[in-house]
């Protein structure tokens, strides 16, 4: 398996990250967003001059994507995590065979502070992160306007 990340001072095409909103469109399932929404979170991680910034971890084998984590930068730190992990998703083909948690392996040594993520109670994933050592301190509220 290959690895790539992405940052900010890499200069990441249009298609390069196309692809990588494709796949995880297609990849995350029942737990995705709008891909409009996936592309945008893209664009976060990978500008560091208007916003914060961030990097991606791309899995690949055979000029396949397999894998990609999207990490964005919260520019806070102490009182929020300084990381949002936004996406996680492995190709259907490579899970339960342990891309989940290299991914995971390879964001942890690549972020700076703390890293959080949502994860919907019902997501099989959940039980990775737990095992990762990721605690549900809080319950998440929104207002949605």
């Amino acid at each position: 398996m290959n690895y790539k990340i992405y940052t900010p001072a890499d200069q990441v095409s249009e298609t390069t990250k196309k692809e990588i909103a494709d796949f995880l469109f297609e990849h995350l399932d029942e737990f995705g967003d709008e891909y409009k929404f996936i592309m945008k979170c893209i664009e976060f991680a990978l500008d560091d001059k208007d916003k914060f910034g961030g990097f991606i971890v791309v899995s690949g084998e055979n000029s396949k994507i397999t894998g990609a984590v999207v990490i964005n930068k919260t520019g806070m730190g102490g009182y929020i995590p300084e990381n949002i992990l936004v996406y996680i998703a492995v190709h259907k083909d490579y899970r339960g065979k342990g891309l989940g948690k290299e991914l995971m392996i390879k964001t942890f040594e690549k972020a700076e502070g703390s890293i959080k993520l949502h994860v919907e109670p019902e997501n099989p994933a959940r039980f990775l992160y737990e095992k990762l050592g990721f605690t549900s301190k809080y319950l998440e509220m929104r207002l949605n306007r």
